[in-house]
């Protein structure tokens, strides 16, 4: 894909090893960089391979991915990358660099799948999809019903005191009050 003309070469802002991919990303989101980040797997520099990965992004949203190594764009393209440590090269372009690409719909991924795949970091999915524009948050990247729920701590605890709740009137129903009463002075 950059052999090829559709990335031009951007300005390194940083080339170093992380143990973890996630700081990588959210430096990108903190940086909101506009430009790609190369992922290379560390076993890859050693052995040669060509394993790397091209990350874009958009104000540290990212937008597509390709693996020059099998030729996969998008989700395919980040399920491709192998090992544990990366260095990742951060390289700065102007969004208009990037438009062209930015088109190609066959390298796009959602804007949490680099993330959830290569990071699993929840967190990061949250604030990556906070950051996302609108139009580019698909159904991938809403949070699941279970996640939503989970996010709803005011429902979480009225349904808790609800229980509470029954669980006091159904032990006063049954004359149970006395051991209710020491089961809720453990907890």
């Amino acid at each position: 894909m950059l052999a090829d003309g559709h990335i031009p070469e951007g300005d390194l802002c940083r080339s170093r090893t992380d143990a973890d991919v996630g700081a990588t990303l959210a430096d990108v989101l903190a940086r909101e960089l506009t430009g790609y980040v190369v992922f290379e797997p560390q076993g890859s520099i050693l052995l040669g391979d060509d394993e790397r990965a091209v990350v874009t992004f958009e104000a540290g949203v990212p937008v597509l991915a390709y693996h020059p190594g099998s030729d996969a764009g998008g989700a395919a393209a980040l399920d491709a990358l192998t090992g544990e440590l990366f260095h990742a090269e951060l390289y700065e372009l102007p969004a208009s660099a990037l438009a062209a690409a930015h088109r190609v719909d066959e390298f796009r991924v959602a804007p949490t799948a680099p993330a959830r795949r290569l990071a699993g970091d929840d967190a990061l999915v949250e604030r990556t999809r906070a950051a996302a524009p609108d139009e580019r948050v698909s159904e991938e990247d809403a949070p699941s019903a279970v996640e939503a729920f989970l996010a709803d701590t005011e429902g979480i605890e009225a349904i808790r005191e609800e229980a509470r709740a029954e669980a006091r009137s159904r032990a006063a129903e049954w004359g149970l009050t006395g051991q209710l009463d020491d089961s809720e002075e453990g907890h």
